[in-house]
């Protein structure tokens, strides 16, 4: 098949979070399975500067129209494998992305800033005509160049309008004849919503101004526009599929969802194993594997180090890896904190994200010097340590559409402790609810237990499960078969990437 993956964001060009790691390998796994996958991504300032040694213009230039002018477009694509200079940095990191074509839709005014979305202040003001172009500019290009796909498969809202053009603006031109649209839901609560004035940059008629088309609470909403616009939706775990069509969850889109429940699949996101695999990373002290374990203890006591704990390699380590937004449980997190330190447990938090979780978290290192580790900032090779380095993971989101952070844990010997939720839910294999005195027991049987969940968004509830955890962890012998079972399940992009392949042919009919 020929398939495109339209995306705002992909590693390893550009990258704030899961998205870009979703469709990078999404496209890779595509080219080694012998399909002709096609990737594009706007020419991001932060693209040109790491990789702009690799990049090639194509010479054409795409006129764009938004609203009432038309805006010019390059486009870029990959060097040929052998073209770029044998000393580039980030080669080694394109080898697999050449297996297929990706093509960079490059306008200065809009993508070439300094961030993807927006600064600490807030989104940048004028992302409806950012992405109303990047949308119009995709499919000129495709326009121009000649290319049919079978699928054009759109991610999140700032590729929301793709498919809404492929039944309208652009249903009568040859070169989409036979195209489908599938449209992923990477995490429902962010719609991309816009005054009612932006209708007019997308081009399309006030009869899109509608309940059953763009039309949100008197403005304009682009995912929508993907869900309404579509053949086929999909979003990132089964739980999650199922969460979305309820009031709680469907962040005012749940009446929409169910109407095309029939159209909704739930296909779970996967690891890149080739760039999360803790017997080959290059940012440990020691690799190790479910077979040799030895390097584990050693990350664990270069991390102790580096965080400036007062621990011993025996206590229990529990990190957060991740952004810090309020979906993610920050708060619980930092109201356990303290009774858990009382208990002999160290912390390592890594990550970025909302000013004041931010002042919270350094608050927690703060106040208790030696035992929490507040890393506030984005710092990878901390945070894959961090993974290699603790026993325990925590995601007690709010809720978690799939979640990436606990199946790297799990890769990483980690056991995971989370919220019952989307992803979460999916992934993580619990002991169930068994009295605190017969919990240990469970883990003596043919039990395939990988990590602990728990049900209600509460500290209680919260706490509980980690105690549990701990609990388990004294004894030591249990807490390596959890361990194990995390490390050698299988959470692959290749498992992933035939369920989209399965649901791409079912829409092209063969």
């Amino acid at each position: 098949m020929r398939i495109a993956l339209v995306t705002s964001e992909a590693h390893p060009f550009s990258k704030t979070g899961g998205l870009a790691d979703v469709t990078g390998a999404l496209f890779r796994e595509y080219s080694q399975m012998g399909h002709e996958s096609f990737l594009f991504v706007p020419l991001y300032k932060c693209t040109r500067e790491e990789f702009g040694e690799d990049l090639a213009d194509t010479g054409v230039e795409i006129q764009v129209p938004l609203g009432s002018e038309m805006r010019r477009c390059g486009l870029l694509t990959l060097k040929a494998t052998g073209e770029g200079p044998p000393d580039s940095r980030p080669a080694h990191r394109l080898s697999a992305c050449r297996a297929g074509r990706v093509y960079f839709v490059a306008e200065e005014d809009f993508f070439g800033r300094d961030e993807l979305y927006g600064t600490g202040a807030g989104e940048y003001p004028d992302n409806d005509r950012r992405f109303a172009f990047f949308s119009r500019a995709v499919l000129e290009s495709c326009r121009h160049l000649g290319l049919e796909f079978d699928v054009i498969h759109c991610n999140d809202w700032h590729t929301g309008l793709i498919p809404v053009y492929l039944k309208s603006l652009h249903s009568k031109e040859p070169v989409f004849g036979r195209t489908k649209s599938l449209f992923t839901i990477h995490n429902l609560a962010y719609q991309g919503v816009f005054p009612s004035e932006s209708l007019a940059l997308t081009g399309l008629g006030r009869e899109f101004f509608t309940p059953e088309g763009l039309e949100f609470y008197g403005s304009i909403n682009f995912l929508k526009a993907g869900i309404v616009g579509a053949d086929a939706i999909t979003t990132v775990s089964r739980t999650y599929a199922r969460e979305i069509l309820t009031r709680e969850l469907g962040c005012g889109l749940d009446g929409l969802l169910r109407k095309r429940a029939d159209r909704l699949h739930g296909v779970l996101n996967g690891v890149d194993y080739h760039e999360w695999d803790p017997a080959t990373d290059r940012c440990l002290p020691a690799g190790y594997s479910a077979d040799d374990m030895a390097g584990k203890k050693v990350c664990k006591k270069d991390l102790i180090g580096k965080a400036g704990l007062k621990a011993n390699v025996a206590a229990p380590l529990i990190s957060f890896v991740g952004r810090l937004a309020h979906q993610k449980g920050i708060e619980l997190i930092a109201q356990a904190i303290p009774e858990l330190v009382q208990q002999g447990a160290r912390f390592v938090i890594v990550g970025k994200g909302d000013e004041a979780l931010q002042d919270l978290v350094h608050s927690l290192g703060e106040r208790f010097p030696g035992a929490v580790y507040a890393g506030v900032g984005f710092d990878e090779p901390l945070a894959r340590l961090a993974y290699a380095g603790s026993d325990m993971f925590l995601m007690p989101s709010q809720y978690e559409p799939c979640g990436l952070g606990q199946m790297i844990a799990m890769r990483y010997g980690a056991v995971p402790i989370g919220r019952r939720t989307g992803g979460l839910a999916d992934t993580i294999a619990d002991a169930g609810t068994e009295p605190e005195k017969l919990f240990c027991r469970r883990f003596s049987g043919d039990s395939v237990v990988t990590g602990f969940l728990f049900d209600d968004y509460s500290l209680p509830s919260f706490g509980h499960e980690v105690k549990r955890a701990l609990c388990c962890y004294d004894h030591q012998d249990i807490w390596r078969k959890v361990v194990l079972n995390g490390m050698t399940r299988d959470f692959s992009w290749a498992r992933s990437a035939r369920q989209y392949e399965a649901l791409y042919a079912e829409l092209v009919g063969t």
